[in-house]
């Protein structure tokens, strides 16, 4: 009875410990001046193999920092492993939308993950050099910043999507240290419009990357990804849009990233 006991235990501790490696990284930003710290996931075969691996960068949201997602969805061990794929998760500061402030220098986040922060992964670890094998996503904030991201550096990324992203940054002129910014809304209405994700699409082309975007219906964002949507319809712009039950929280992303993972997966594969 004892050896069954010990079989089954040491059964059990190899399933808890099997998953992908977790680990942080510092990068140093030269636009902002300071090093950037980001969690790193890889599959468990990535010591071992010699294959390049398909990539996801999977952005934070608003108040959130770059360990929000592991320590949330500590799952994502596991699902590297399922995917055989790497997932970067940088930090985009507590409100920095992941575009370059025109009126704060020291919120230059779109410069940082497009440019510096791609250009370290790319030189540090083994992925493909193929962008059809890219994917950038995100919640929130940052759902916002992977359409965002994705629909100015097309040449990076070849899928895209969003979870509850406030992809129309206009209803929230007061919101999320918005002004602080893109300067006040009244005074700087075009700007604001040139930097929100719906109004945007003129830049999407037959080439543009994959998408898949989603909200839950009790969503304070719903009506703006919802419009969103409608507007992608009206454009003929192929897409992947899902609205289910849920609001904006854990309970929502944690479901919504097992769909999105899904999608990347065989948007890579193919």
């Amino acid at each position: 009875m004892r050896s069954f006991f010990a079989i089954f235990l040491f059964f059990v501790t190899s399933i808890a410990v099997y998953g992908g490696v977790v680990d942080t990284v510092s990068v140093y930003s030269s636009v902002m001046k300071k090093d950037i710290k980001n969690v790193v996931i890889l599959p468990d075969s990535y010591k071992k193999a010699t294959n390049e691996y398909p990539v996801l960068y999977l952005l934070h949201g608003a108040g959130g920092s770059y360990e929000q997602w592991i320590k949330s969805v500590p799952e994502l061990q596991q699902l590297v492993d399922t995917y055989q794929m790497i997932i970067i998760c940088p930090d985009g500061g507590i409100t920095s939308w992941y575009f370059n402030s025109p009126i704060d220098k020291t919120m230059q986040y779109e410069t940082y993950v497009a440019n510096e922060l791609v250009s370290y992964v790319a030189t540090t670890y083994r992925i493909s050099k193929d962008k059809s094998k890219h994917a950038i996503t995100g919640l929130s904030m940052g759902g916002h910043g992977a359409l965002y991201l994705a629909f100015k550096h097309q040449d990076i990324w070849g899928a895209a999507g969003s979870m509850s992203g406030g992809v129309d940054l206009t209803p929230f002129s007061k919101g999320w240290d918005l002004p602080n910014r893109l300067g006040e809304y009244a005074e700087n209405k075009e700007v604001w419009e040139k930097n929100s994700v719906i109004n945007m699409l003129h830049l999407v082309g037959k080439n543009s990357p994959k998408l898949i975007f989603d909200c839950g219906t009790n969503d304070f964002f719903y009506q703006q990804n919802k419009a969103l949507h409608e507007k992608m319809v009206y454009k003929n712009i192929p897409h992947d849009y899902i609205e289910r039950p849920g609001s904006h929280n854990w309970g929502y992303w944690k479901n919504s990233i097992q769909y999105q993972l899904l999608f990347f997966n065989t948007i890579f594969k193919n």
